[in-house]
């Protein structure tokens, strides 16, 4: 059934079939092994940054989805205002990282940026059909997200260099679990181009020529599910 209005009533103008996902990324980092984590988020965040602007500059839909902590008031602004201002392990990151008024936030309840959350409805009005899914972390809330991003049949981009855990070794099995189970692309945001239309990776185009001369395919068929045991 068509929608009612193409735009939500305004609230997502944008149509793009490519919307970038940064999870967590506005974040307090004030969580036992956070000190352990800053280090490696802010070396993500600059490949982050570099990966949002792009978007922008493409007309690609930006889209944060954060975790409501504190007392829930689902109030984005006092969580960006409390990073951005407070004397909190993660202000560097949400320095780095703040959103535009021109983006999307999403606040998420559990682990999964689709769980009881806008975000399907949002991706829907945007006439969207692939994910860029960068963001903290790799072993938990991103996994979980993509997860669920794969059981609503979107296409998944996971860079490498665009999530990480506490733990990296984590964080390598989490993405292996990603490419494996989700058909998730790892790779890396420094390799992306992105466009309204579609992903773009530099070097696909002759990987896939060598794949093919090999007699093998470029890319794994989507599979509905996982395989069995």
């Amino acid at each position: 059934m068509p929608p009612r209005n193409d735009d939500l009533h305004g609230n997502a103008p944008d149509d793009s079939r490519v919307a970038l996902v940064l999870v967590d990324v506005i974040n307090d980092l004030e969580f036992e092994g956070a000190d352990r984590l800053l280090p490696q988020a802010l070396a993500m965040a600059d490949r982050q940054a570099a990966l949002t602007a792009r978007a922008r500059r493409a007309r690609v839909p930006v889209v944060y989805v954060n975790d409501n902590f504190g007392r829930w008031r689902s109030d984005f602004r006092t969580l960006l205002d409390r990073c951005l201002r407070g004397r909190v392990r993660g202000r560097p990151l949400a320095r780095r990282l703040r959103p535009r008024a021109t983006d999307y936030v999403v606040l998420k309840t559990k682990h999964s940026g689709f769980y009881a959350t806008t975000l399907e409805l949002l991706l829907r009005y945007l006439k969207t059909e692939t994910l860029v899914l960068t963001g903290l972390t790799g072993d938990r809330c991103v996994l979980f997200t993509a997860a669920d991003a794969f059981m609503r049949d979107f296409e998944l981009f996971v860079p490498a260099d665009g999530t990480v855990s506490i733990e990296p070794e984590h964080n390598r099995h989490a993405l292996a679990k990603i490419a494996r189970l989700l058909d998730a692309d790892l790779t890396d945001s420094t390799r992306l181009a992105l466009s309204r239309s579609g992903v773009n990776t530099r070097g696909r185009a002759a990987e896939a020529r060598l794949q093919s001369a090999r007699g093998r395919p470029a890319r794994p068929a989507r599979r509905s599910h996982a395989p069995a045991a």
